[in-house]
């Protein structure tokens, strides 16, 4: 049908010729012959979906003819560099067009574009193009005449391009002043500044798909590898080159690959310091936040580059790591010889030491305990405090006083709290170092004196928390050693328990360790009170019913607890609260007749259990340490001693105690003491004199023992013991009801009084023995007059009629 249309401008001959070629080519199936008369313009708009075969083919061949006639061009593979070069030039070419129409936001967007372009540039250690240089100088010019402009123009520009002309000053401006010497090279000589471009960056050749690369002009070495970075560049790993390839890197993998190649071909100490330094921060900052802990083989990395440290500048003194120093270029090579005699390097070993230990310890709260993994992982303490002891070593060599505080404190956590025979373990493997501190156990010969040493010399550091720790760190060490007594007398001198509400968490944890590792009756009873006994030893997390926790908070207490190895067996302390408490209230019960006073308890805990023991109907034989200490107490009360301390010796708990039969032998003679009070107690109103041969052979106490107990109202010629029947009015017991509590008021005022003239300072304020110590010796005289008003009236006042008592409270006899 194309027969019919022609087109004005077409002649007949024309139309003839497209005629013949459509019929021929519908009659026959060869391909027609090449013409050399152009085909016309509108032939091409003339096929339709349905032609043959031959049309296509027709048109390859005329096409193929027609491209015989030019240079055949095939596209090469570009490296990655050129393809950052060909994306710079069409960024620059956006913002040309855009200078043209004064469009200044669309040149700053793409001003951005070329910055973070250049960026990854200096990411894979490549100079800066020509092209971004020339693209300064030209915007720079462009920026001036265009505010010249806009100051003569009568009629503004927008708002948001003339704020986007304004940033654009100002992004230049910071560009120009960053490679100022680019520009004034470029400005001086831009043919000579191409040309050493060109001579720097000479392109490598990239294997296509093989990821492999050999130097251009070396094809003879094409069989040998070459290690190359992204995009294909060649990385050359040499001590002139380490400064410039320490810079930091997005791929952290990589970047820690590198730098371990960079320390193995370091030169100097002053480069492998520089390598050191920056691999193990790599190594540190490698640990994502959707990891708990640090992964085992790079903390195992870190501590030996760690090592490899602190032997550097232990072994030459004429460098040294400190955290605040002048300011240096950091890709200059440095040397004693240039600085002075000592090169001052930025740092910080104690920081890398801190975490080391946080991270094990991390690793430790989310390892499975009951596992392999746990003991593996704990063997691995012995390795850090062997790096431990070595930093101590060094800042002693050094007198880095602050740093030495920091690193004998972590020294100190890791043995304050063992058994001999771990601190033992742990020092032989210090010992083996050939960079030892000066306090070490073989020098001292104990634990005990070890411990001291350490202590001592962080109560004359002018830390107060660091202070604070220690004293509580020594006063477990005495506690766990039985040393019961130096262990009280310095909790009790040091005064912490008056301040202790105002320390830091991990400080108000460590206390509670110790009071409890104490195991005094009065400390045992505040931890038990709470009813929050895991929580406040960090050996576990007390979810109350109505409490909600935010994540934040969840996530703060678990790093709080302590690894499983340090955890205090709260089965066994509360055997021994509740045994101690029976040995105290049992006494006190059976020594107060009112009901009003048998109602104020000292240990409400186990007056709490006692009271529902005494309400159940039956009683069945002892399964739990609660139900032995109950029926023992119950035993107790009627006067069958004997009973009693078989129900107490019979509790399992005691079997994990250090000293068991020491243990058991010293609760049933304390049993019998309180088991002869408790009996006299009770069955004083019966008699009116008493044998003490009898007492004697009934509680299997030595005469001397039953003396001492009966200190009052001896009869010795006769060898009996007097009771004196004294009974208070009810005007008298009224009377003695109002002291206690203008005592308890008189008490009230006085802690009042301390709060608001400062008596009980807070945490950390005690820097000497000077500092109110008046103020101290007056609130504790006034204390004490008040426990001596309080201790001539109150419960428990029949403690002294004639039968004397070896409790805490020590009460005269009534009068009447």
């Amino acid at each position: 049908m194309s027969r019919f249309f022609r087109q004005a401008g077409d002649s007949d001959s024309d139309s003839e010729e497209s005629d013949d070629e459509i019929m021929s080519s519908g009659d026959e199936d060869a391909p027609p012959k090449p013409t050399t008369t152009a085909k016309p313009a509108m032939s091409r708009f003339l096929r339709t979906a349905g032609s043959d075969s031959s049309d296509s083919s027709s048109d390859e061949d005329s096409d193929s003819d027609s491209d015989d006639e030019k240079p055949t061009s095939k596209p090469g593979i570009m490296s990655a560099q050129e393809k950052r070069l060909v994306e710079m030039e069409a960024t620059g070419k956006v913002m040309e067009n855009a200078l043209k129409i004064n469009d200044w936001v669309a040149i700053s967007s793409e001003f951005d574009k070329l910055v973070r372009m250049v960026q990854r540039q200096h990411n894979v250690s490549v100079p800066v193009p020509p092209f971004y240089v020339r693209t300064l100088v030209s915007l720079e010019s462009s920026i001036n005449s265009a505010l010249a402009k806009e100051k003569d123009a009568k009629k503004k520009m927008n708002a948001t391009n003339a704020k986007a002309l304004t940033a654009m000053k100002q992004k230049v401006k910071k560009a120009v002043k960053e490679y100022e010497t680019d520009v004034k090279k470029y400005q001086e000589d831009p043919e000579a500044f191409e040309r050493e471009y060109a001579v720097i960056a000479v392109p490598d050749i990239a294997v296509a798909g093989g990821g492999r690369a050999v130097p251009a002009g070396n094809e003879e070495a094409a069989d040998d590898f070459t290690t190359v970075g992204k995009g294909g560049k060649v990385l050359q790993f040499t001590s002139e080159s380490i400064f410039k390839n320490l810079q930091s890197n997005t791929d952290r993998a990589e970047q820690i690959r590198i730098l371990e190649i960079l320390l193995d071909v370091a030169a100097t100490p002053y480069q492998r310091l520089r390598v050191l330094l920056a691999l193990i921060s790599s190594r540190f900052d490698y640990n994502s936040s959707v990891t708990t802990h640090m992964p085992i083989e790079l903390w195992l990395s870190a501590q030996k580059e760690v090592d490899q440290l602190v032997a550097i500048v232990a072994s030459d003194t004429s460098y040294s790591i400190q955290e605040m120093t002048d300011d240096y270029d950091e890709l200059v090579e440095r040397n004693p010889s240039t600085e002075k005699g000592v090169v001052r390097i930025r740092g910080s070993i104690i920081s890398f030491i801190d975490r080391l230990d946080d991270e094990f310890t991390r690793s430790l709260q989310n390892i499975d305990p009951h596992g392999n993994e746990y003991v593996d992982r704990l063997k691995d303490e012995k390795v850090l405090y062997y790096t431990i002891c070595r930093a101590q070593a060094f800042y002693e060599k050094t007198s880095q006083d602050e740093p030495l505080s920091r690193v004998i404190m972590r020294r100190l956590e890791h043995i304050y709290s063992k058994p001999n025979p771990v601190v033992q373990a742990l020092e032989a493997a210090a010992d083996t170092s050939e960079i030892r501190p000066s306090v070490t156990l073989s020098s001292l010969g104990s634990s005990s004196a070890l411990i001291h040493s350490l202590c001592v010399y962080l109560y004359k550091s002018g830390n107060s928390l660091l202070r604070t720790r220690a004293m509580l760190s020594h006063v477990y060490h005495y506690a766990l050693h039985n040393d019961f007594h130096a262990a009280r007398d310095m909790l009790l001198m040091s005064h912490l328990q008056e301040s202790i509400h105002s320390a830091d968490v991990a400080t108000q944890i460590l206390y509670n360790r110790t009071v409890v590792q104490l195991g005094a009756q009065a400390t045992l009873q505040d931890i038990f009170t709470t009813q929050r006994v895991k929580e406040l030893l960090a050996q576990g997390v007390h979810q109350q019913r109505f409490q909600i926790l935010t994540p934040e908070q969840e996530k703060a207490e678990k790093q709080r607890q302590l690894p499983f190895h340090m955890h205090i067996n709260t089965e066994l302390l509360e055997a021994a609260f509740l045994v101690s408490s029976m040995l105290v209230e049992i006494p006190l019960l059976a020594s107060i007749d009112s009901e009003e006073l048998k109602r104020k308890s000292i240990s409400k805990p186990f007056r709490r259990l006692l009271d529902f023991a005494d309400r159940q109907v039956f009683t069945g034989p002892p399964e739990s340490t609660r139900d032995h200490i109950m029926q023992a107490s119950k035993a107790l009360q009627d006067g069958e001693w004997e009973q009693c301390r078989d129900l107490i010796q019979g509790i399992k708990i005691w079997s994990l105690m250090p000293e068991a039969a020491a243990v058991k032998e010293m609760l049933a003679k304390r049993i019998q003491e309180q088991g002869l009070r408790t009996y006299l107690f009770t069955y004083a109103p019966h008699y009116s004199t008493l044998s003490l041969s009898l007492l004697s052979r009934t509680f299997s106490l030595p005469l001397r023992t039953v003396t001492s107990i009966l200190s009052a109202s001896l009869d010795h010629s006769a060898g009996v013991v007097v009771f004196h029947r004294i009974e208070l009015s009810r005007v008298q017991q009224l009377a003695q009801t109002v002291a206690d509590k203008l005592a308890a008021l008189v008490d009230q005022n006085e802690k009042a009084l301390d709060v608001k003239m400062g008596g009980t300072g807070g945490w950390g304020d005690r820097t000497d023995g000077a500092k109110g110590e008046k103020r101290g010796e007056q609130t504790q005289e006034r204390r004490g007059r008040g426990d001596r008003s309080r201790g001539t009236r109150g419960r428990g006042a029949r403690f002294a009629q004639g039968l004397g008592t070896k409790c805490t409270d020590k009460l005269p006899r009534r009068s009447g």
